[in-house]
């Protein structure tokens, strides 16, 4: 069994045959009679069969994208993408095998065997390294196509929308030897202007989350800015307090003046976990420490656009077994003001950063029945301090530091 020759197969086709081709070679070295990938949509409530490589079902014959969708709710599929371990049912004669695709904790789906015996433990080692080079070949894919995009979309985007989604990172959850992050954007139905953000280089982890005034299409152009403006100053390794000035600077030339942005930037030292925090007119972060959850009280600066002022940095010093969490105020609109966020916090302790920001999300969106009249969004930060290690098999770590 031989990754580099699935690695090669892939090469000589098109990006939009790549996942096929993968899954027929994966279907020859492990004798399997159908091979699927299923893809986290863009709601995180259900996977979509992507592709379905087997000879036995023209419908489902790798040409057939969104064919199906499987709801994740108290569902096997739930609890692979929960657990990030790999699971082998026997349904009959047959064993049904599904194998977390993840990389670096960004769960992108699962991928799902048929085969006619019960598999050893040699051929489950293979299947979890095979789903993990799977995560790598689909994230070089679909920078060269729409195909995957689509297949994720369980509802129809907006311009607004489109643009905003194009402001989010590429991967919305991380894992390092010294954290975890993860993010999520609940958008209302008239796209507001939040976005979230985050790097990691070398000295430290960067992260943002913003909320720019108003709706549609003139808010994500406002976000657009502000976004844009962060990451080139982040990108030449400046400080909070140096990408919030430039925020403002360029939103006092550019935004009108009744337009505005608040936003929350931090930067963590993964040497010692300081953080340098600067708050723009946004709602304060939530630190869970030692069991209890604080709301920090952090002196709040205007919003960006407002004043011609200089921002200054607060600091706070992370303990491993911290979880910080950032929310916009779609989180605090009287519609949503029924999700208990230190509750849902203290009770999902033990849980994956990845999880409880989509917990929060299951909360307001049950809150507000449906209808967000904001944009709500939520960055969760675990912090392991330097001497946690990443225990990682097949993209996701396997031993996680949890909130103490």
């Amino acid at each position: 069994m031989d990754l580099r020759r699935l690695l090669a197969a892939v090469e000589e086709v098109p990006p939009v045959e790549a996942v096929d081709v993968l899954g027929a070679e994966l279907a020859k070295m492990v004798g399997a009679s159908q091979v699927s990938l299923l893809i986290a949509n863009f709601s995180g409530n259900a996977v979509v069969r992507l592709s379905h490589v087997t000879a036995a079902d023209l419908l489902r014959d790798g040409h057939n994208e969104r064919v199906e969708s499987l709801s994740l709710t108290d569902s096997v599929y739930q609890r692979v993408m929960h657990a990030q371990r790999i699971e082998a049912i026997q349904e009959g004669d047959a064993w049904r095998v599904l194998v977390p695709v993840t990389e670096r904790g960004d769960a992108i789906g699962i991928l799902e065997l048929f085969l006619d015996g019960q598999p050893g433990t040699e051929t489950l080692d293979y299947l979890v390294s095979s789903a993990h080079a799977l995560a790598y070949v689909l994230i070089a894919s679909r920078r060269h196509t729409d195909l995957f995009e689509w297949a994720q979309r369980d509802t129809p985007f907006s311009v607004a929308a489109e643009i905003q989604r194009r402001l989010l990172p590429s991967a919305y959850t991380a894992e390092g030897g010294y954290f975890t992050i993860a993010g999520w954007l609940e958008p209302a139905h008239n796209a507001g202007g939040d976005t979230f953000d985050y790097s990691v280089d070398r000295e430290y982890l960067y992260a943002s989350i913003t909320d720019a005034m108003g709706h549609a299409t003139e808010a994500a152009m406002l976000a657009t800015f502000t976004v844009g403006t962060l990451r080139n100053t982040r990108r030449a390794l400046a400080a909070p307090s140096e990408q919030a000035d430039a925020a403002n600077a360029g939103l006092m030339g550019y935004a009108r003046s009744d337009q505005f942005v608040t936003g929350l930037l931090i930067r963590i030292r993964l040497a010692d976990g300081e953080a340098e925090l600067v708050n723009a007119g946004h709602p304060q972060p939530y630190l869970m420490r030692g069991g209890g959850v604080t709301d920090l009280d952090l002196s709040t600066g205007p919003p960006f656009g407002v004043l011609a002022t200089p921002y200054t940095a607060q600091r706070l010093t992370l303990r491993p077994g911290d979880r910080l969490l950032l929310v916009t105020d779609g989180y605090l609109d009287r519609s949503a003001s029924r999700v208990d966020i230190e509750g849902v916090l203290l009770a999902s302790a033990d849980r994956h950063p990845r999880q409880v920001v989509q917990e929060l999300a299951h909360n307001v969106l049950a809150a507000t029945g449906g209808n967000l009249r904001d944009d709500a969004t939520v960055v969760c930060i675990d912090w392991y301090g330097p001497g946690g290690t990443r225990d990682a098999t097949g993209g996701a770590s396997t031993v996680r530091a949890t909130a103490s």
